[in-house]
């Protein structure tokens, strides 16, 4: 008897621990669920709020790449905000001083042509009236300013400066644009040199007066919500859109984590309506990229 009894016991205690660590799952589940859907955030070191709208406002915390004294000028309050995660797109806000913009424009004048795109089958570069702008490039490493935004490029993706391509510097008039497009390649000729692109670090030069939008058509969300959507130009409302402004970064994916191209990356410049249009990007390779 006294043996049934401690088998009744145990089986009691079985049975309570099972219904402990199932209220526990299902706290994490609603918990996450939560998180998810916006209605609780965890605390992330910050005094200020953690979400504008539908986005995220974030301080980086663990990596100082705001150091003065590298680069040219003074930069303004540096935060990252999240804008979507298919595809992974983020804004880096006054990564560029206004100098350092004022710098890459005065160098890139005297050397800009029309704006090609490359050749799947060649790999050489070609006209193309999907691209409008005009622009050149700006060699890798060419001297200490550039050295030094190649690096605080690096530190942002945590990529190394001999994975990235020259800066490309472009200039939109008012009508130019760039139809839709992927940064990646669908050939193997192009991929020869440092593998895949696996990254884009586009940095806007200047402030436009209307239209010249980055806009993702095919990006997943509801980006009706998004604070200033009644100010973007009709192309910018095909789907997520970042308007242009001077020292700030957008640094968007064209891999996902499990290295499969992703196709929500697609993306493109919006013709400019009124102004100009000056930004620089750095296209970034999963291998290092031989200049």
């Amino acid at each position: 008897m006294a043996k049934g009894r401690g088998i009744r016991h145990q089986g009691k205690r079985s049975s309570t621990v099972a219904l402990v660590l199932s209220m526990l799952l299902m706290l994490t589940i609603v918990l996450l669920m939560l998180l998810a859907l916006g209605i609780f955030s965890l605390p992330i070191g910050s005094d200020e709020d953690s979400s504008i709208g539908d986005r995220i406002k974030l301080k980086r915390l663990n990596l100082d790449i705001s150091a003065e004294g590298e680069g040219l000028g003074k930069r303004g309050e540096q935060w990252t905000e999240i804008l979507s995660w298919e595809p992974r797109a983020f804004v880096y806000h006054n990564f560029l001083s206004k100098e350092e913009c004022e710098y890459l424009i005065n160098h890139a004048k005297p050397h800009m042509e029309k704006s090609t795109v490359v050749d799947s089958k060649t790999g050489k570069s070609k006209d193309s009236r999907v691209r409008t702008s005009s622009g050149m490039f700006l060699r890798r490493g060419r001297d200490k300013v550039i050295r030094a935004i190649e690096k605080r490029i690096a530190d942002y993706t945590f990529i190394p400066v001999e994975h990235g391509e020259g800066l490309q510097v472009l200039h939109y008039e008012e009508g130019q644009k760039y139809e839709p497009h992927f940064d990646y390649f669908l050939d193997e000729f192009n991929t020869k040199n440092g593998g895949q692109r696996i990254a884009t670090v586009l940095m806007y030069l200047s402030d436009v007066e209307e239209g010249g939008e980055t806009v993702f058509p095919a990006a997943k969300g509801n980006f009706s919500s998004v604070p200033g959507w009644n100010e973007m130009s009709e192309c910018a409302k095909r789907g997520l859109s970042v308007k242009p402004k001077m020292g700030d970064a957008l640094l968007f994916w064209s891999m996902r984590p499990d290295a499969s191209l992703d196709p929500s990356s697609l993306h493109g410049g919006c013709p400019v309506i009124k102004g100009n249009k000056w930004s620089s990007t750095k296209w970034i390779h999963v291998g290092e990229y031989k200049i």
